[in-house]
């Protein structure tokens, strides 16, 4: 085969340089393994150096340890020694504690048997003594050691019994004192948180007028208007200088209210003559039964009373033209059932039942000129008539001791009546004795024929009678008046003069159609 030179240098060139590659690889693979050699040379030496200084400082903790240990185990061995000495002292200390034990166990065993042979010695001459003391007793006494101790005994008795006595009283007295302080303390509760007026009643009602000019009306012409309304009220009219009203005065509480209503309604219309007052008075008196029946509401709504009767309402309003000593009576319900629902919240009783029991207690008070019987007996009566149950009407029964209480409520309503009755300003003893005289004036006069009413007025120093025409002339008349005032002198010790008028009246009417 013939090959130009270049054809063989193409062939020759690649040859050439794949073995200058592979002598510069092996000469670099040369150098690596020269170098790794040197680096492991000195890991080596680095890891010996290491390696001999861990060495050395395990030799000196070792020797350091050691020298610990050794030093430990004489501590140890020192005090091993001193317990040593302790036990051998502990060992010498309980030999001496038995020692002194036994000795101590023997003089108790002789003081034990001294003790016993003293005993006995000394029981004996007690027995001795006590023998010739009884003996010695019995002749002095006159009485056997039997009968000395049946004595003794019934002393002990006694002188126990006396000593219990003692100590209940002690204890009785200490608890009524407390119920006391106790009982003072509710009441006065009871009458501090019930805060309402005194309710006393006089003998005056005013009336206020819109203007003085009206004065002039009530008098009317020569005073027909006064005359005729005092005429048919049975109540003086006081005008005096009092500015924009009049007093009507009158001890009879009932015709008082009527006069009033009936003179408040005329000035109200205006015109006043002697018909328009018969019309307004005969309207007052008409309407005394509604005034009656609000009244009594009124009252019950105020005393926090609920659900009554109406015969019940209608009786209570009633009352407030009634009076005891001054004080009235409607009111004085109305307070007590307050003050008896306080005490019931105080010591737990029933508050509604003694509230109810309280405001009814006084209702007979209205029915006692009507029918025989107590008050008491006739309210008790009235309530049970009306449904009331039985709690209430023996509280009612029961509030003047006329029958045994049978409840609680009972009891707070007796105290009630008399906490509303006996404050200061509740009553005045004077009004009613001066009801009463002119109440007594008025009946002796009735005594008298052919009287038709009787009015006794000026606080009992006038007494205006009306006659009936038709049996009294006028020709009787003086005699009448002569016989009155003789009788009102027999029968009455009254201070000052009493005058009496005797008033006869005819009337004439006919009817235009």
């Amino acid at each position: 085969m013939n090959l130009d030179a270049a054809e063989i240098a193409l062939l020759v060139i690649p040859a050439v340089l794949v073995v200058v590659a592979a002598v510069a690889v092996v000469s670099l693979a040369r150098r690596d393994v020269a170098a790794a050699r040197d680096r492991a040379a000195r890991d080596v030496q680095s890891a010996g150096d290491r390696a001999a200084r861990e060495a050395q400082a395990t030799q000196d903790d070792a020797r350091r340890a050691a020298a610990d240990l050794d030093r430990r185990a004489e501590s140890l061995a020192a005090r091993e020694r001193a317990l040593a000495e302790d036990r051998a002292a502990a060992a010498d200390l309980a030999q001496q504690l038995r020692d002194r034990a036994l000795a101590l166990t023997r003089s108790e065993q002789e003081a034990l048997e001294l003790l016993a042979r003293s005993r006995q010695e000394a029981a004996e001459v007690v027995t001795q003594a006590r023998e010739e003391a009884t003996a010695e007793l019995e002749r002095t006494a006159g009485l056997t050691a039997a009968e000395a101790r049946a004595e003794l005994q019934r002393r002990v008795v006694e002188q126990a019994t006396y000593e219990a006595e003692a100590a209940a009283r002690r204890v009785e007295a200490k608890v009524r004192a407390e119920s006391d302080e106790r009982a003072r303390r509710i009441v006065a509760t009871a009458v501090q948180r019930v805060a309402v007026p005194t309710s006393s009643q006089s003998v005056v009602a005013v009336v206020p007028l819109p203007s003085e000019e009206m004065k002039g009306r009530i008098i009317g012409k020569e005073g027909r208007n006064i005359r005729a309304f005092e005429a048919l009220t049975g109540v003086n009219v006081v005008i005096d200088d009092t500015p924009d009203s009049v007093m009507l005065s009158c001890f009879d509480a009932e015709r008082r209210e009527v006069a009033q209503v009936t003179l408040e309604a005329l000035v109200a219309d205006g015109r006043i003559n002697p018909q328009r007052i018969e019309a307004a008075y005969a309207h007052a008196v008409e309407g005394a039964d509604e005034r009656t029946m609000a009244a009594g509401h009124h009252a019950a709504e105020e005393a926090g009373v609920g659900s009554l009767h109406r015969d019940l309402v209608r009786t209570m309003g009633r009352l407030r033209l009634r009076t005891s000593y001054g004080q009235n009576v409607l009111q004085h319900l109305v307070e007590s059932a307050q003050i008896a629902a306080v005490m019931a919240a105080e010591v737990g009783a029933d508050v509604a039942v003694a509230r109810r029991a309280a405001f009814l207690h006084d209702v007979g008070k209205a029915l006692t000129a009507e029918m025989p019987g107590t008050h008491a007996t006739l309210g008790a009566d009235l309530a049970r008539r009306c449904g009331e149950n039985a709690v209430v009407v023996n509280a009612v029964a029961a509030h003047h001791d006329e029958v045994p209480v049978e409840s609680v409520e009972a009891v707070l309503v007796q105290a009630a009546d008399a906490c509303s009755a006996s404050r200061p300003g509740a009553r005045r003893d004077e009004l009613d004795q001066y009801v009463e005289r002119m109440d007594t004036i008025e009946k002796l006069v009735a005594q008298h024929e052919g009287v038709r009413r009787v009015l006794a007025m000026s606080a009992g120093r006038e007494v205006r009678v009306l006659v009936q025409p038709e049996v009294v002339d006028d020709t009787h008349m003086p005699g009448l008046a002569t016989a009155i005032a003789k009788h009102i002198e027999a029968d009455l010790t009254y201070p000052g003069e009493i005058k009496v008028t005797v008033i006869r009246e005819i009337r004439a009417s006919a009817t235009a159609g």
